[in-house]
């Protein structure tokens, strides 16, 4: 029997595209007796006209900035929910001195970080077989290097390469307490 997270609290799911992230934040928050699932890409798309899209090695600022104020209405998000009393479980692409960052942006106790890291090979072939596409500019071996490389080792990493989603989820219920970074 998988022990429960306790709540309120947030949660953030990380990940590259097509680690499986919405799926498993989706699936975590039906598990919880009071959660929500906050998808961080909502904001991105909310920018109706003007917006600037992250893309590899970007020079953009306003791009850095769109992706900064993101990060910001994510966490402001799960913030409100977990003071209603929910566990909020953000689920965004976050990597590299992004991760490093997101903490300090959630006020929120407890929180905790589940960075999905199935290995490249598993990823190329879960984005083959989805109907979205997330790969334009970037590409699973640029954003699997970044995720390794470049982004601080906090919370629980797991690579979920061999799990489905329901065994992903009991693996992150069981190795609760490594999520937690504040």
């Amino acid at each position: 029997m998988t022990r429960q997270a306790p709540g309120p609290g947030v949660v953030l799911i990380t990940g590259i595209m097509a680690s499986g992230k919405s799926t498993v934040a989706q699936s975590l928050a039906e598990r919880l007796p009071r959660a929500v699932h906050v998808r961080g890409d909502v904001f991105r798309r909310m920018i109706v006209s003007g917006r600037h899209e992250y893309t590899p090695g970007t020079e953009d600022p306003e791009a850095v900035a769109q992706l900064a104020l993101r990060h910001r209405l994510s966490a402001t998000t799960a913030d409100a929910y977990a003071r209603a009393g929910f566990t909020a479980i953000v689920q965004d692409v976050v990597l590299g001195a992004g991760l490093g960052a997101y903490p300090g942006l959630v006020r929120t106790r407890p929180f905790h970080v589940v960075v999905l890291a199935p290995d490249a090979e598993t990823v190329a072939a879960r984005e083959s077989g989805r109907a979205k596409t997330g790969y334009g500019a970037w590409t699973v071996a640029e954003l699997d290097r970044a995720l390794r490389d470049e982004t601080p080792r906090i919370g629980l990493w797991l690579d979920s390469s061999g799990l489905d989603v329901a065994g992903t989820v009991d693996a992150v219920l069981a190795r609760w307490a490594e999520a937690r970074v504040a």
